[in-house]
């Protein structure tokens, strides 16, 4: 099983990066590969570029990470309570190429946050968002406070019942 995971921030030091490269890792028996969103960047998206340069490049290669995958892990980023501009902006070109960019993939959807909403406001825009677009979505998953939930050292949630909730749910739902 290849699991595909990803945090949608550009930011090196994504907090939602880290979640997600946790989360991927308790699956049993995958194979994991986490991409950097920085590898897709591509110019703002508009009509009128595309027009210009047709289907992007990068966008592809998006597309083809995610058709490798058996499941995805999705850590979404929360800036100014909705999708970081990087993650949209892959998001935007992807979808103008296959309207099913999540391609009917089993996906985790999480987000975290160093506030105690722990990206909810996100979460909740991609969970009623992104099944439009091909994402079939097992589970949620919400981290608050990540500096206090969140051990860097070890990468690793460092709550133990937040820690449990997420391996039940992964359990559970895959």
């Amino acid at each position: 099983m290849k699991i595909i995971a990803f945090g949608g921030s550009n930011s090196q030091h994504s907090i939602n990066k880290h979640l997600a490269t946790y989360a991927a890792g308790l699956f049993e028996n995958a194979e994991v590969e986490v991409l950097d969103l920085n590898d897709f960047a591509m110019p703002l998206f508009s009509v009128d570029l595309e027009k210009e340069v047709g289907q992007h490049e990068k966008a592809k290669a998006f597309l083809d990470k995610l058709a490798s995958a058996d499941i995805l892990v999705v850590s979404l980023a929360e800036n100014n309570n909705n999708y970081s501009t990087a993650f949209k902006n892959i998001f935007d070109w992807s979808s103008r190429i296959a309207k099913e960019v999540f391609q009917k993939k089993p996906m985790l959807l999480m987000a975290t946050s160093p506030g105690t909403r722990g990206g909810a406001s996100v979460l909740e825009i991609g969970r009623n968002a992104l099944p439009r677009y091909g994402a079939e979505i097992k589970a949620t998953f919400s981290l608050p406070a990540f500096n206090a939930n969140f051990d860097l050292e070890e990468n690793k949630i460092s709550n133990a019942e937040l820690d449990k909730e997420l391996k039940d749910l992964i359990k559970e739902c895959f």
